[in-house]
Parts: C-alpha cells; sequence; structure tokens
C-alpha cells in the first residue's frame, strides 16, 4: 500500500432538541448479530458501574457519491482523470452536517447525558461520550454482556442496540456495541500453530507459508521455476527502471505488531540478493505505539514483515525509500481501525489523533456477525481520491476464507462447509485485490504463468456482498460468458450482479527469504501484493518524473486491459 496521511479540521456550532422531540420518537434496532463470531461465548454480564468510551459515528455527507467521485478522477477516459482530490476538499465534501451533529448532540444532552461530558472531534466525524455500562444500555435499550474467546480473550459486546427513530439517519454506528475486537495475538492456553497463525493480524491475516529451508544461494534464471529471486522477479516482469524522482515518492508498507522484520535478516537478504540495499532500513512511522519488537523471533512473528520489505526494497532498489507504518503495540496488537485511523482522521479517530482507550475495536469480519465493511470501503476511497494506490492480498486459500473456512446455509463457517466465503477486504471495490500466481515445473521466466496452486491457493471469486463496479463489467460479463464455473450457483454468488476479484496478479510461490538467520522457502499472496505495490510505484516514479501525478486507483485502468 502507498499511504498518505490525512489530516482535516472541522469545526460546527452546537444546538440541542428538546425533551418534547425526544418522547414523540420510539425506539428501532439499528444493529444487531445473530450469533458470536467462532470461538467466542457469553459468561458473563458486565458490570453496570463500569465506564466504556462510547462513539457514535455520524452520517457523512455525499458518501453515497463517493464512487463516482471516485471514479470522476480514476477513469483514463474521464476529463478529470488525475486531478486527486486534497484533504481540504475531502474534508468539505464528507464532513457530517450540522443537522446531524445537533440532532445527535441534542439526543444525547436531553437523555441526561452532561452537556460537558459529550465530545465532538476535531474531524466532526465523531461524537464520544464516557459512559457507564448502565448509561449506555439506557440510552440504546441494550444489554452489554462480557465474552470469552477460546484464547482467553474477553470482549465486551451486546447482540442488538436500538436508536430513537429521529436519530438512526444520522448515525452510521456505535461502538462498542455488536462489532468484535478480534486480536487475538496471545497464545491460547492449548499454545500450538493455529494459535501463532494469527499473531499481529488484523482480523483477516495472511501470512505467508513454507515448506523448507533454502541451503545454497540462488543467482541464475535457470530455477526461478523452483526459487523465486528478485533477480527471477526483474525477468518474469521486465523490470529494468531505475528510479529518479524518489523525492516526490512513496512506497508504504503496513505492518501489524508483534510481528515485525529483523534488520539482521534485511541485511542478510541484501548481501546476497540485492547489494544496493546494503546498510539501508526503511522508515518507520508508529502508529498507536507500535515499534519493530526484536524480543520474539520466529516464523509467525517475522516472516511476514521480513518478506515483505525484503521484496519490495529490492524491487523499487536502494534509491526509493520505503515507509513502513508499524501499528499497534505488543500488549494489544492492532486493527485494521488503527491504521485507518492514522490515515483519516473523519472515520476513527477522535480528537485529531489516537485515542489509546477505543482504538482496536473494529468489526467482526466473520459470517454471522454486524459488520462495517461499507465503512471500510468509503474510507479506502478517499484514499484513491487523494491519487493513494491501495492494495490488498485476495488470499491463500481458494474461494475458502481466512483459515480455509467456508460457509454454512445458517451463514456460520467450518472447514466442511459447501458455500463459497469471499474475504474481506479484497471485496472492497475500491481497494486493488492482489492474486497469486506460480510458474510451472520445467518452465522458464519467459513462458506464461498459471493461477497459484502450491502450498497455496490464490484467493478469488465474488463478493457475497459488494455490488459490481462498472470497472469490472464488461470483462466479467465475457468472464461468465466464455469461461463460467461449473460449480452449483447455489454454494457462490452466480448472479453475475457482484464484485469479482482479485484484480491483478503476481508470483506467489517459491520465494526465497532471510529469515531469523536461515534462507526460507515462503509461498502466499502475502507475497505478490508487495510486488505489486513495488511495481507501481516505479510506474508513479516514470510519472512523477515528467511531471505528472501519481496513479491512484488502478481498477478503472485494469479494467480496460
Amino acid at each position: 500500500m502507498c499511504p498518505s496521511i490525512l489530516f482535516s479540521l472541522v469545526s460546527f456550532i452546537f444546538a440541542t432538541l428538546s425533551s418534547a422531540d425526544l418522547s414523540l420518537s420510539p425506539y428501532r434496532v439499528h444493529e444487531s448479530r445473530t450469533r458470536a463470531p467462532a470461538g467466542w461465548s457469553i459468561t458473563r454480564r458486565q458490570d453496570a458501574t463500569s465506564t466504556i468510551p462510547l462513539r457514535f459515528a455520524l452520517k457523512q455527507r455525499n458518501i453515497e457519491a463517493i464512487g463516482t467521485f471516485l471514479y470522476d478522477v480514476s477513469h483514463p477516459r474521464s476529463p478529470n482523470y488525475g486531478k486527486h482530490w486534497t484533504t481540504g476538499d475531502i474534508a468539505r465534501k464528507f464532513a457530517p452536517g450540522d443537522e446531524t451533529i445537533d440532532t445527535v448532540r441534542g439526543w444525547l444532552i436531553a437523555s441526561g447525558i452532561g452537556e460537558d461530558r459529550v465530545v465532538l472531534g476535531n474531524t466532526g466525524g465523531w461524537l464520544r461520550v464516557d459512559a457507564t455500562i448502565e448509561e449506555a444500555e439506557q440510552l440504546m435499550n441494550t444489554e452489554y454482556n462480557v465474552y470469552t474467546h477460546t484464547s482467553g480473550k474477553e470482549h465486551v459486546a451486546c447482540e442488538v442496540y436500538h436508536l430513537p427513530e429521529h436519530v438512526q439517519p444520522h448515525v452510521d454506528f456505535v461502538t462498542p456495541s455488536v462489532h468484535f475486537d478480534a486480536k487475538l495475538n496471545r497464545r491460547s492456553s492449548s499454545g500450538g500453530a493455529a494459535s501463532l497463525h494469527r499473531i499481529g493480524q488484523p482480523g483477516v491475516g495472511i501470512t505467508p507459508t513454507t515448506t523448507d529451508t533454502v541451503s545454497e544461494i540462488i543467482q541464475d534464471l535457470e530455477r526461478c521455476d523452483e526459487y523465486i529471486t528478485p533477480l527471477c522477479l526483474r525477468a518474469l516482469y521486465g523490470l529494468s527502471y531505475n528510479p529518479v524522482a524518489t523525492d516526490k515518492n512513496s512506497y508504504g508498507i503496513v505492518e501489524y505488531t508483534p510481528q515485525a522484520y529483523l534488520t539482521s535478516d534485511l541485511h542478510l537478504f541484501a548481501q546476497n540478493y540485492s547489494t544496493d540495499l546494503i546498510g539501508k532500513e526503511p522508515y518507520v512511522i508508529s502508529i498507536d505505539g507500535g515499534y519493530v519488537q526484536i524480543t520474539n523471533q520466529s516464523f509467525s512473528y517475522n516472516a511476514e514483515s521480513d518478506l515483505d520489505l525484503q521484496y519490495s526494497m529490492s524491487l523499487v532498489t536502494g534509491a526509493q525509500t520505503v515507509t513502513l507504518y508499524q501499528t499497534g503495540d505488543v500488549p494489544e496488537s492492532a486493527s485494521f481501525n488503527n491504521f485507518l485511523d492514522a490515515l483519516d482522521g473523519s472515520y476513527c479517530t477522535f480528537e485529531g489523533g489516537d485515542d489509546p482507550t477505543a482504538d482496536g475495536i473494529y468489526p467482526d469480519p466473520l459470517p454471522g456477525g454486524y459488520t462495517v465493511k461499507p465503512a471500510y470501503c468509503t474510507e479506502y476511497a478517499k484514499l484513491g481520491l487523494m491519487g493513494v494506490t491501495v492494495l490488498f492480498s485476495s488470499g491463500d486459500h481458494g474461494v475458502a476464507g481466512q483459515g480455509s473456512l467456508c460457509l454454512n446455509p445458517d451463514g456460520s463457517q467450518s472447514t466442511d462447509g459447501k458455500v463459497f466465503n469471499p474475504t474481506f477486504p479484497g471485496t472492497c471495490p475500491y481497494v486493488t485485490s492482489i492474486g497469486g500466481t506460480m510458474m510451472q515445473s520445467n518452465t522458464t521466466v519467459y513462458e506464461p504463468e498459471v493461477a497459484c496452486m502450491r502450498q497455496i491457493y490464490s484467493g478469488g471469486g465474488f463478493s457475497n456482498y459488494f455490488a459490481m463496479p462498472d470497472y469490472q463489467k464488461d470483462v466479467v460479463e465475457l468472464y461468465l460468458k466464455d469461461s463460467r464455473p461449473y460449480y452449483p450457483s447455489d454454494i457462490w454468488n452466480s448472479t453475475g450482479t457482484s464484485r469479482g476479484f482479485p484484480d491483478i496478479s503476481a508470483n506467489a510461490a517459491n520465494y526465497v527469504i532471510a529469515l531469523n538467520g536461515q534462507f526460507h522457502r515462503v509461498y502466499g499472496t502475502s507475497a505478490s501484493s508487495p510486488v505489486c505495490g513495488a511495481i507501481l510505484t516505479m510506474i508513479n516514479d516514470a510519472r512523477l518524473a515528467i511531471g505528472k501525478g501519481p496513479i491512484g486507483f488502478i481498477n478503472p485502468t485494469v479494467g480496460l486491459s
């Protein structure tokens, strides 16, 4: 990903609603969930005197048209192609209106919350109230319980909450409520690889898979079907570009603590496969206490970060600085929310900056639980409006979700489920989803690749949630006409009207990385994503060098190819 920090400051005039208006407004269900996510169960009621940081996400103006705005600056045939927006443009177009702020604030005050306790963040996107459980339950006609995960992690949530009818149109969602904080970064009491696999992952994390160590240094192209190195990738994709506009360009990689790269591994890789990186390090930006920890070292802790940085830095060369957004601390880890918090204050900052009492609460990505996928998607669209290209791996389990889980008819997940389970955020139409390819055995770098089916299966399919964006309609129609999957129509979204993914792909098999002082061979779309990011960064460099702007959101261009 190539993120850019956004700062938006908006102020509004407060007003209050009368208690008479409040009494005439019946309560309606605002959000609910049918079940707790897998592994979670209710253990007790939350103490009524304890305090929670209630956050009311206010409806943004014009948000329903964000796709139109994004395509206007992203489609090559648009007269406004490349005319990306500024931070101020974003704030002015999408900030909640006075009526929205006044309505929600007035309801809270009329409900007995002291005026001084209702705080509007500088971004204007949220209202916050530090409330007792008793107050929160009365405000929203709900019950808060403590849920316990099999790992021992506890989380406070409710199954349903209500808002007054006149307030509902002005609130997107409330946290904490039905959403689940799934930062399962600690080992369960039973230990084992399954719990370690999720270390540092923001709910739907994708980590590489390994098969063996590599005892020799691979310096030729003849064995690229067995061992992928930077040399192989340059030959596969014709990468022979030396960046010249590095002071104007940026390439960002996001990692979630406690996953972290090791300097010794980066140096070992540089000495053997990318000598122009010798002595180089990424530029680290800490988000919510994130730091490059070195206390815990193993494949689970270091493989993802080592892979991302060794290949992204190698392919953009030592001349281009790579920015590492290290997100979350060791005790709490982090989520997509924390990262978006740092990028766009209108999404989840509460005073124009991070709030350690509230950060980390993010929606459960699993079926059966409410999610705020539209909120995620629109924030990525905002980044695209500003000329930022956002990439996500498509997943390593084919048509299954993370952990090889498929859906059951009741919406639950299991390894023996029969219904395809497309992964988020790759299904969001405003990000670029990156799939995986591989070289077939006994082929050369000059022959076509195929979809990766070695150790991992490149994620892909059709969303069960998002409609098909305009930029995909022609290619998907052709695909369904000429190559329609033969699977029964009741186990995948066969309507021909939903978002298809991935958008582009790159090699995802047999990568040689330096890890914990040795060389390992790894697989995954977590390899193909930074490679695509590096290629797009070089395209940006070429454009910037001749006075053009960054490519930004690339999917409409991809749809034309």
